[in-house]
């Protein structure tokens, strides 16, 4: 498979029991296919590290404006669009197949946003709880009889 950045060779590479397209000593991104980069996430703990620092060429200028091809499906360009709602990693992913190229980076700045937001969901369950004892306390000390 080649690039759709830099056009080097994409070189097979296994992460846990997963086998992924990653452009080494190129532009340094990577290749999934469709439900991978999530077979990788729920793989032992750090198995996909290895993939935050895949050996790439500093020489190499990627044009980021230009429409990239499916390295997959023969005549399909991907669509670029933010990963998650946050609004914070842009990808590209083929309508076609499903897969997604993410850039150099991109990983590591979607498992960033990820950790965050599982931060940030545990103070929210963490603010409700206390707001609900509150609630309850409250409730309590109105339902006493007046001494």
């Amino acid at each position: 498979m080649q690039c759709p950045a830099c056009f080097n060779a994409l070189t097979e590479v296994q992460v846990g029991s997963v086998k992924l397209d990653v452009c080494e000593h190129g532009c340094g991104g990577i290749w999934f296919d469709a439900f991978e980069m999530q077979r990788v996430e729920k793989e032992q703990h750090g198995v996909g590290d290895a993939l935050v620092n895949v050996t790439r060429d500093p020489a190499l200028r990627v044009d980021f404006s230009l429409k990239r091809a499916c390295p997959r499906c023969d005549g399909i360009k991907l669509k670029r669009h933010f990963f998650s709602a946050r609004k914070q990693v842009e990808v590209d992913q083929c309508p076609n197949c499903g897969g997604y190229w993410l850039d150099a980076d991109e990983l590591e700045k979607i498992r960033a946003e990820n950790v965050n937001a599982a931060a940030e969901a545990h103070l929210a369950d963490t603010e409700i709880s206390m707001a609900s004892i509150r609630f309850l306390y409250r409730q309590r000390l109105q339902a006493r009889p007046p001494v």
